[in-house]
């Protein structure tokens, strides 16, 4: 079976587009997060993740993975400490990457 890919864009919840709302549980949240985007990259499931510049209410994540299913992709998402603590908000897309360059060289 191939493996689809999705995109899941992850905001901020409107509070902490303001930096001196961040509490140190918030920053142990996205800690978290991170950890588990190294998980997915560790195995293998992870293709790109990042976030725009700026902390604002124009700030966006994006994170592109590869899943064998809808269900596991929605799983995938919806297990982020990030969403699943509410620190951010996240919307799923089936995702093709066409072209990938490799700039690590």
């Amino acid at each position: 079976m191939e493996r689809k890919q999705f995109l899941y864009k992850l905001k901020l919840i409107e509070r902490l587009t303001d930096e001196k709302n961040w509490t140190e549980k918030e920053n142990e949240i996205v800690s978290q997060h991170f950890g588990y985007l190294q998980e997915m990259l560790n195995g293998k499931k992870l293709i790109l993740a990042g976030k725009t510049k700026g902390l604002d209410e124009s700030t966006f994540g994006i994170v592109i993975f590869e899943s064998d299913s809808d269900e596991e992709a929605l799983s995938i998402m919806n297990g982020d400490p990030a969403v699943k603590e509410g620190v951010m908000t996240a919307e799923l897309f089936p995702y093709q990457v066409a072209l990938m360059g490799d700039l690590r060289s």
